[in-house]
């Protein structure tokens, strides 16, 4: 492993906090996660940085002289990138986004916001079902920014050095053919459904988990899952061959409901994520608020979800640039 500018930033909230607990909420991480990262520094560097005990964590002799370089450099190489952004004109419009997406219900109301307002720049997407793939691109420099979403209170991988920030948390709903007995109904008993059959779109976050978590609580096991496309998620669904779970701001669609799941046993987060070190995070608060522009867009087309909405507000948009914070904004180094 190379030595990189984000895990000196580790190291220093470390010595800052005094603990591995400490700095992991500081930085938006897992504590486990924070703790294999610092091994694998400690390997890199060819020793411990901290004595850790119950008193906390203390910088050796080594982590000492790590520590001594990172103060330096830190500021060195921000002072370098403010520089570097007022002579290449920062306060301009990018002249290119590059957006990934993980099946993400805004990202083409975002790219109609940005053309709108920006007809110049190039703007450019890309589709994966692996949120780790795009995390994996943007570290690269190859994406911008990445919209994919999280369940629960789970956090967005960490090993890949992105910032991240919460576009919206949504209750989960599910999709029913209209000719379905509890499509009638506002909202839906995860346990009512303990006899259907289920389909999916494919990928590799925690969503399976939480999903067979969540009916584990409700009493049973789900039947036979298919996996399919969008496309063909839709026409099994509208088949009454299966049916899905589906985003809040699922477009609505002839012959197909989508109903809030009773007790919110699932919940969806969105999320914006970018590079620290990368240009485009200079726009990240721009992008963020075009984003939040979006998810209100989305909400036109389901007035009954925006009227709950407004009688709960602890979902739906997370707030703007300036509501950064330990449970808005999530910081993974």
């Amino acid at each position: 492993m190379n030595l990189e500018l984000r895990h000196l930033r580790v190291v220093c909230a470390i010595a800052e906090t005094g603990s591995v607990t400490k700095a992991a909420s500081t930085l938006g991480l897992a504590q486990p996660a924070l703790t294999a990262q610092l091994q694998r520094i400690e390997r890199t560097l060819g020793g411990p940085l901290f004595e850790r005990d119950r008193r906390g964590a203390r910088p050796t002799a080594l982590g000492e002289l790590v520590l001594a370089r990172a103060r330096v450099l830190l500021p060195a190489m921000k002072g370098l990138q403010d520089e570097a952004a007022r002579l290449a004109g920062a306060g301009d419009a990018p002249r290119r986004y590059r957006f990934g997406g993980v099946n993400s219900p805004i990202l083409g109301r975002m790219v109609h916001r940005l053309a709108a307002e920006q007809p110049h720049a190039q703007i450019t997407t890309y589709a994966s079902w692996s949120a780790d793939e795009l995390a994996q691109l943007v570290a690269g420099g190859r994406l911008d920014f990445a919209l994919s979403g999280v369940c629960g209170d789970a956090s967005p991988s960490g090993e890949f050095g992105l910032c991240w920030r919460e576009v919206s948390i949504d209750p989960v709903h599910v999709l029913l053919p209209e000719a379905h007995p509890l499509a009638d109904r506002d909202e839906v008993r995860l346990a009512d459904l303990r006899h259907e059959q289920w389909v999916a779109a494919p990928g590799d976050g925690c969503f399976g988990d939480c999903f067979a978590a969540a009916c584990a609580r409700a009493g049973f096991t789900p039947r036979k899952v298919y996996e399919a496309d969008v496309r063909g998620c839709l026409d099994l669904v509208d088949a009454g061959e299966a049916i899905a779970l589906c985003q809040a701001t699922f477009r609505p669609i002839a012959g197909l409901v989508t109903r809030r799941l009773a007790g919110i046993p699932l919940r969806w987060r969105l999320m914006l994520g970018w590079h620290p070190d990368a240009p485009a995070a200079r726009v990240a608060d721009r992008v963020l608020e075009t984003a939040l522009a979006a998810y209100a867009d989305s909400l036109a087309a389901h007035p009954a979800y925006l009227a709950w909405l407004l009688r709960n507000p602890g979902f739906g948009a997370r707030g703007g640039p300036s509501a950064a914070g330990p449970v808005h904004g999530v910081r993974t180094a």
